[in-house]
């Protein structure tokens, strides 16, 4: 298939990309940065320098390759500007979306997230409601509702991207954070899933049906929980457990993902930061 990977040079991207190419697609990939466009290239994929928020770029662009399926996975997180990532799910979904109409672009898959779900005690599934009081909310839906208005739409709900690359690498944001001793143990649930997994959740939707998916892996954790063992692998030691704190978010089941036949291979982030300790002791 011919398949154009929007945000080929981020997280999921980059590890996405040579997914795509072993398995024998036509991929296209594109960058904001023509500094990055060499790292398309080296991966065997057409690289393409493209605005998202230029409309009518956009739309020449996916007249041009006229793809089969549209992989959305852009994203504006690197300064944790979490306004423009919100505006970037606004008008760059909308963007893709309305080339994608032009082109006759039937298949789209994107990238949401999976932490935006009402609370309640029971692991959330896709059926639950998201929580419209939640600050990412509105950049959120927007995507996911501009998704869904093609013939098949797939929404991969990602939890809590971790890995190299990712804020929680041992040079990522959160990583910083806890050095600084400002992130404390609390009941705040957090669902992770190793940036590896969830490019491969990426390839494996190809072959799935329209409709949220969440890709998370098989241990929900508070933040009591995994900061623990996050910590030790970062040789930090542990802060002292947050005062008051409330319990936040709520745990996210991966059983629809399971069933579609997603197993990801790394199934906890006690086995993913234990590799992470590893490799920085080498």
């Amino acid at each position: 298939m011919k398949i154009l990977v929007a945000g080929a040079t981020g997280v999921v991207g980059s590890r996405l990309v040579p997914l795509l190419v072993q398995a024998g697609h036509e991929v296209t990939g594109t960058t904001r940065s023509a500094e990055r466009a060499d790292s398309i290239a080296a991966q065997q994929a057409k690289p393409l320098v493209l605005d998202a928020f230029d409309s009518p770029a956009v739309h020449d662009a996916v007249l041009a390759v006229r793809p089969d399926v549209i992989v959305h996975q852009l994203t504006d997180l690197s300064g944790e500007d979490f306004a423009a990532n919100s505006r970037l799910r606004v008008q760059g979904t909308r963007n893709l979306v309305s080339a994608a109409k032009a082109a006759n672009v039937e298949v789209m898959i994107a990238q949401s997230i999976s932490w935006l779900y009402v609370p309640g005690d029971a692991p959330a599934v896709e059926d639950d409601a998201l929580d419209p009081t939640l600050p990412p909310y509105e950049g959120v839906a927007a995507l996911e509702e501009a998704v869904a208005e093609l013939p098949r739409g797939v929404i991969l709900r990602y939890g809590a991207l971790y890995g190299p690359g990712t804020w929680y690498a041992a040079d990522g944001a959160i990583a910083d954070r806890v050095r600084a001793g400002s992130l404390r143990p609390s009941p705040a649930w957090t669902s992770f899933v190793h940036a590896d997994d969830a490019a491969a959740a990426a390839l494996a939707a190809l072959d799935w049906p329209a409709g949220p998916v969440n890709i998370v892996d098989d241990e929900p954790a508070t933040t009591a929980d995994w900061l623990p063992v996050y910590s030790a692998a970062l040789g930090v030691p542990l802060p002292g457990t947050a005062r008051h704190a409330a319990a936040t978010g709520r745990p996210v089941s991966n059983a629809k993902a399971l069933g579609l036949g997603w197993k990801p291979q790394i199934p906890s982030w006690r086995v993913g930061f234990a590799a992470m300790e590893t490799s920085s002791q080498v």
